[in-house]
């Protein structure tokens, strides 16, 4: 299967990274993990693996993006704004309604601990303003 840099993912790649991202590990890896060429370099030679030839930056731009089109439609879904959809919205909400911090960190032994303690000090912040 040829894929170029300015091919659009078909829908069987697209499938095809949301299962290897929805592994256990793999969602760990990814979550509170700044520099992860590494672990984008794993996904795309799984995906190689299951027929779909995407370079790292391929599958970490397509990550982005199909993160960033998730919390979208979630957002605009809690604001009650029902229009908005996605296609893979249900196996997205699947990956990562389970990224709190907190819960990584206590798995990872504080592997995390800085994300954590971000997300702690914002409420500290908003009091004492």
């Amino acid at each position: 299967m040829e894929s170029g840099a300015g091919k659009h993912w078909t829908e069987e790649e697209v499938k095809a990274l949301l299962s290897v991202w929805s592994e256990k590990n793999i969602r760990k890896q990814l979550h509170g993990t700044l520099r992860n060429k590494g672990i984008f370099i794993y996904i795309a030679k799984r995906l190689q693996e299951l027929g779909v030839c995407r370079d790292w930056k391929q599958c970490r731009a397509k990550y982005k993006n199909l993160k960033y089109e998730y919390r979208t439609v979630k957002y605009a879904h809690n604001s009650g704004d029902v229009t908005k959809s996605m296609k893979f919205f249900h196996d997205l909400d699947a990956i990562l309604r389970y990224e709190p911090a907190t819960q990584l960190a206590a798995e990872e032994n504080g592997r995390c601990s800085a994300t954590e303690t971000q997300l702690n000090t914002s409420p500290t912040t908003d009091s004492m303003q």
